[in-house]
Order: structure tokens, then C-alpha cells, then sequence
């Protein structure tokens, strides 16, 4: 009886390790738990703002200290780091109808109301760059409301609402680098200034400072990249 007694015991604590075990590496696993640990990583840090499309392993955030902004796809298996100061906009899309938009240099567009029962919503994000100009995240779908835990598309747009808010600040506080000059002013010194190879080269006397300002960072020149 005592030994039945004994390997009861020790199923029971057998099961509950194992139960325990499954449930720490289901919350690791979690969609939005390792996105994020996936962005702060490429990011260098903690993320300032980090957005996920729930059940489509989608995600999107950005870092001010690092001045970049991450896009993910299929869990991060595809993904693009941008310059911050690339961001020139974000679109909030309802039912496959554009009902905000912030745009730099633009007036915003701002939602007037927020439709609680409508069948899809996206955000899209839109970039300074003609290889990859955009990129959207499915916030709601028609199909979400059989997921456990789904929030209502009445969230996903307020949630989507709010960053169109953080973009707006961004392309607010981050300009993007000055050109150094016009096409026309080039052309024009080419005709009267010398040859380099007559006389001492002027590029021996370029100071840094004449390329970047003070709060450009030199690194933020480089072209977008794939991860």
C-alpha cells in the first residue's frame, strides 16, 4: 500500500513538472513575447514603441537611441531595418478604406470616429525608399474573432490610432539629412573652379562637421538593410 502510496506521489509530482515546464515555455514562446525580444535585440535596446499583428507573426517598432525602426515578417524570418528619419508616414486602413493618415510635410488626416464593427483593419507604414516602400500590419481580420484572447477591432484601431500618433512625432522631431547641394550649384562650380589635379586637392581640408550636423548620426547615411 505504501509503495502505491509512493509512485501516486511521484507521478503526481512528475505531471506537475511537466505542466509547469510546458507552461513557462508556452509564455516564452509567446507571439508578442518574442517579437519583442527579437526587436530589442536588433534594435540595441528596449524598444520606444513596438506593435504586434497578433496570429500573423507580423511586428513593427522603433528605438530613438538607435534612430532605426524594425519591420518583421514570419516571426522575423524577413525583416528590414530602416533609418529612422526614413519614415514618412503611416496610413490607418478600415475595411480596405484609407481613414487616417499622417504624411511629413503634410496636414494629418485624423479619424473622426472609430468603427467597432468593421471586418478588417491595417497599418501601413510608409518609407522613404523605392525597393521597399511600405509594409503593412494586419491588425484585424475577419478570421481573428475564432482566436482565444482576440482583442476587437474597435482595439485594433485605437492601438493603430495611437501609433499614427508616434509617427507623427517622429517625423516631427527626426529630419532627414540635408543634401549637401544642388544639382545646379554642382554643375556651376565644376565650370569655375580648377581641375583637382591643379593645385592642392580640397578634400584634404573637408572638415566632418560640413557633412553631418551636430544631431546626425553618420551611421544613419548607410542604405536600409536586410536582417
Amino acid at each position: 500500500m505504501i509503495e502505491i502510496v509512493r509512485i501516486i506521489l511521484l507521478l503526481g509530482i512528475v505531471g506537475a513538472g511537466a505542466t509547469f515546464l510546458g507552461s513557462a515555455a508556452a509564455w516564452w514562446m509567446d507571439e508578442q513575447r518574442r517579437l519583442y525580444r527579437l526587436a530589442r535585440k536588433v534594435l540595441g535596446g528596449q524598444p520606444d514603441g513596438f506593435i504586434v499583428a497578433a496570429g500573423r507573426n507580423a511586428a513593427a517598432g522603433f528605438r530613438l537611441e538607435s534612430r532605426q525602426v524594425l519591420v518583421m515578417r514570419d516571426g522575423g524570418a524577413h525583416a528590414l531595418l530602416y533609418r529612422l528619419h526614413d519614415l514618412v508616414g503611416a496610413e490607418l486602413i478600415v475595411d480596405d478604406q484609407v481613414v487616417a493618415r499622417v504624411l511629413r510635410d503634410e496636414p494629418r488626416r485624423t479619424l473622426d470616429q472609430v468603427a467597432a464593427g468593421a471586418s478588417q483593419v491595417v497599418l501601413r507604414l510608409l518609407f522613404d525608399d523605392p525597393r521597399h516602400p511600405d509594409f503593412s500590419l494586419e491588425l484585424w481580420q475577419p478570421n481573428d474573432q475564432l482566436r482565444n484572447g482576440a482583442r476587437s477591432p474597435a482595439a485594433a484601431i485605437r492601438e493603430a490610432r495611437a501609433w499614427l500618433g508616434r509617427c507623427e512625432a517622429i517625423m516631427r522631431r527626426v529630419t532627414p539629412p540635408t543634401a549637401v547641394a544642388a544639382p545646379a550649384k554642382v554643375a556651376a562650380r565644376i565650370e569655375q573652379e580648377p581641375p583637382p589635379w591643379e593645385g592642392d586637392s580640397e578634400f584634404d581640408e573637408v572638415d566632418e562637421d560640413e557633412i553631418f550636423d551636430e544631431e546626425s548620426d553618420p551611421s544613419e547615411f548607410d542604405p536600409p538593410r536586410l536582417l
